[in-house]
């Protein structure tokens, strides 16, 4: 059967074998250069609250979330979309 990508869909190189994590939304075990990092800032104050302690000159806290999707459920959930064919990049001696 052929092949569909050089790389097998990872960013590994020639790195040999790398960590695993768990997607966040169904669990799987992925490899870590396989799954898709999403970081967002999520802060524990309300948001019109802490628009009026930043008025006020208050300083607040706000943690890094980091997120890890494994292919399907980043697709299903909307954080990737589908390229064209046009879209995609070109690979040279495959077209």
């Amino acid at each position: 059967m052929g092949k569909k990508r050089k790389s097998g869909g990872r960013a590994k190189g020639g790195s040999g074998r790398t960590g695993t994590v768990q997607c966040s939304k169904c669990g799987r075990i992925v490899p870590a250069d396989k799954a898709k990092k999403f970081t967002r800032r999520v802060s524990a104050v309300d948001p019109q609250l802490a628009r009026e302690l930043r008025k006020q000159g208050a300083f607040i806290h706000t943690r890094v979330v980091t997120e890890y999707y494994c292919i399907s459920c980043a697709i299903h959930s909307g954080k990737l979309q589908i390229r064209s064919a046009a879209e995609r990049k070109p690979r040279r001696g495959y077209y």
